[in-house]
């Protein structure tokens, strides 16, 4: 019988993601007699407890940070060789942008024959100085060389990446994030008790967010859309879950609107799935996105969902059936989707309905035995000393 195969799975930072909270499951409950699975994570972050539980074995590397930091980054490097070398896995899964660069690097350096990649959302965007978003897809396009495999999280994720010639259909299988459509859909709360709880008076509206505070996720333009709303429907509270570097900016702009007393902002929680009762609308402003998880989480409870249409949203999202999508930026558009569901509770109570039958669809069990049985094509393909080629034209190993 074979032994266990050693998996090392790479992520920048743990935190309450949708990234990292695929690859803590992954990690967690990959089948133990066919694989051993290690954790790598940069960064100190508040999920590192649950990280240094989830595989056989967890390793810390704090010079791998989410800021571009030339001198840092090369010492990050030269840690993470350091460390493959050691361990010696067969295969190398980096998770997002920053891990996923020095990551695969670092493999190739230490010489790991399998280097494969999930794309949760890409690190350049639309609104980055057009030199830097240049080097950064210049940059990708220089790992893609040594990368086995890609799984992005969505097919519009996918579509781009072949456009901008980082791999091929051949080399990338799209590989959506999953839910335990169990602990939303069949979660039961005393809504009225679970509000006073957070802070909420449990006879009025409830529109909220949940994201880690950050650029990506663009949390002050939810304020903005709060105000809005607030104009129209002062009966409307406002719930905001997460934390990060803009914390400081999200409450300058619940000041500056009037909002104080409306907007409720509780940083980092984990029960999310009860929080996800108390809501009558669920608003995610994201900048960009591969496919957002709290979008599948959202649905499965059972709640409408108003957001951005950024690269998988639609995939997940369908317009008038669900929720509705904006551009991102759109400020007046998104409130004015907000304000209409809450008009009409009658209609988001059945989009919700609908989104929760939908949600059904991204099981997370399926999406383990999905990327097992990558992982065995793999192996079986490296066994066999087929490769697939790259999209440089040569083998990718």
């Amino acid at each position: 019988m074979r032994q266990p195969v050693t998996i090392a799975h790479v992520v920048t930072k743990l935190e309450l993601g949708g990234a990292q909270q695929i690859a803590l499951y992954t990690v967690s409950h990959l089948d133990r007699t066919r694989f051993r699975p290690i954790l790598i994570a940069g960064e100190p972050g508040i999920c590192d407890d649950e990280g240094r539980y989830a595989g056989e074995e967890f390793y810390q590397v704090p010079s791998l940070v989410r800021p571009i930091r030339p001198l840092g980054d090369m010492r990050a490097l030269y840690d993470l060789t350091r460390l493959f070398r050691r361990l010696k896995p067969t295969i190398v899964h980096t998770h997002s942008s920053k891990a996923g660069i020095l990551g695969r690097w670092a493999a190739r350096l230490a010489g790991i024959p399998i280097i494969v990649h999930s794309i949760h959302g890409f690190g350049f965007t639309r609104d980055q100085h057009p030199l830097l978003r240049w080097a950064l897809i210049e940059l990708e396009r220089s790992v893609a060389r040594v990368t086995r495999k890609f799984f992005p999280v969505s097919r519009a994720t996918r579509r781009l990446g072949i456009e901008l010639g980082l791999f091929t259909e051949a080399n990338s299988t799209v590989l959506p994030p999953g839910i335990d459509p169990e602990v939303f859909c069949g979660m039961r709360v005393d809504v009225p008790a679970m509000c006073r709880k957070l802070g909420l008076e449990a006879d009025r509206p409830v529109v909220g967010m949940i994201a880690p505070l950050k650029p990506q996720k663009a949390p002050v333009d939810f304020v903005k859309v709060a105000a809005r709303v607030h104009q129209a429907r002062p009966d409307v509270q406002f719930l905001l879950v997460g934390d990060g570097e803009l914390r400081a900016a999200v409450e300058a702009e619940v000041a500056a609107q009037g909002l104080r007393g409306r907007f409720i902002l509780i940083g980092w929680r984990r029960d999310i799935a009860e929080i996800m009762r108390c809501l009558d609308v669920f608003v995610l402003t994201s900048r960009w996105e591969g496919l957002p998880r709290v979008y599948l989480e959202a649905t499965a409870s059972g709640v409408p969902v108003v957001g951005t249409r950024v690269d998988g949203a639609p995939e997940v999202i369908q317009e008038g059936r669900n929720g509705y999508l904006a551009e991102p930026g759109d400020i007046g558009t998104l409130a004015a989707h907000v304000l209409s569901l809450l008009a009409d509770p009658d209609r988001a109570r059945a989009m919700g309905r609908s989104g929760a039958a939908l949600a059904l669809e991204y099981d997370i069990r399926e999406m383990m035995r999905r990327q097992e049985r990558e992982y065995e094509t793999l192996l079986a393909e490296q066994a066999a000393h087929v490769f697939p080629l790259n999209v440089a034209g040569s083998p990718s190993s």
